[in-house]
């Protein structure tokens, strides 16, 4: 364990071996920081607040502070992240609130760069990146690997699909569904995430048949439930990955970005 002289730290905070703690940290109680981690200088962690083994956190990260909601009243409540995660400068984490479950989850091998805001109650997967100063409302959902851009700002109970992309400086208002690609203001779906598909190894035949999907969704001669139904109608692309898109689509509660 190195933990700078400058540095503030409760005693009831639990920090395994190898963790590296920068000069003028703060640490708060009731903090567990896992083995590998490192916090640059000037980071703070509020209490209830559970860092992943090697995670990496840059200067002026504030996380784990109380949710921004006049509903809070002091309650416990967590933020928790996955290991091998980076957050970078100035990035803000707000703990859950009781109305949304009590928990804000960052998932494992995510990238928060520079002045993202995570707020309450949020739910973000694995491998997820937040460009710079991505804005989230409370209790929004973004699945595994998904790319958000910069200076993005998504709406309260906003769900973005696995495998999404938005674009940057775009307002989300509906779910973006999983393997689109969206933007703009307010946000449209423009086809698929082919970049993303295929980096991610996304086998072509697999990569055509989300494609024929999206050729329905997006068709002006059908609405979203004549879509879905044309598309289970289709057995030709059928697929685990088509079942998931209609699956992320008929449990929209906000609708879905078209």
């Amino acid at each position: 364990m190195n933990i700078h002289k400058t540095a503030i730290v409760h005693p009831k905070a639990e920090i395994e071996n190898n963790v590296t703690i920068g000069p003028y940290c703060i640490i708060a109680e009731h903090v567990k920081i896992h083995s590998g981690t490192i916090l640059e200088g000037h980071a703070f962690i509020d209490k209830w607040t559970e860092i992943g083994e090697n995670c990496h956190i840059f200067p002026f990260a504030s996380l784990g502070t109380p949710p921004q909601d006049y509903k809070y009243k002091g309650e416990k409540s967590e933020l928790i992240i996955g290991r091998d995660t980076i957050i970078r400068e100035s990035v803000m984490l707000s703990r859950g609130s009781k109305g949304g479950g009590g928990v804000t989850r960052i998932g494992e091998k995510c990238m928060l760069m520079a002045y993202s805001h995570v707020a309450h109650d949020c739910q973000l997967g694995n491998q997820v990146v937040l460009a710079n100063g991505v804005a989230m409302a409370g209790h929004v959902t973004i699945s595994d690997n998904a790319i958000i851009g910069g200076l993005s700002c998504i709406h309260q109970f906003a769900r973005i699909g696995d495998y999404a992309f938005v674009g940057g400086a775009s307002a989300v208002s509906k779910d973006v569904s999983p393997y689109g690609s969206a933007v703009g203001n307010r946000a449209r779906l423009f086809g698929i995430n082919l970049i993303g598909l295929q980096r991610n190894g996304f086998s072509p035949e697999t990569i055509s048949k989300i494609k024929r999907a999206y050729r329905f969704l997006l068709s002006s001669e059908f609405n979203i439930s004549d879509a879905i139904k044309k598309i289970e109608t289709e057995e030709e692309i059928d697929s685990p990955e088509v079942r998931h898109l209609i699956d992320f689509v008929k449990s929209s509660s906000r609708g879905i970005c078209i």
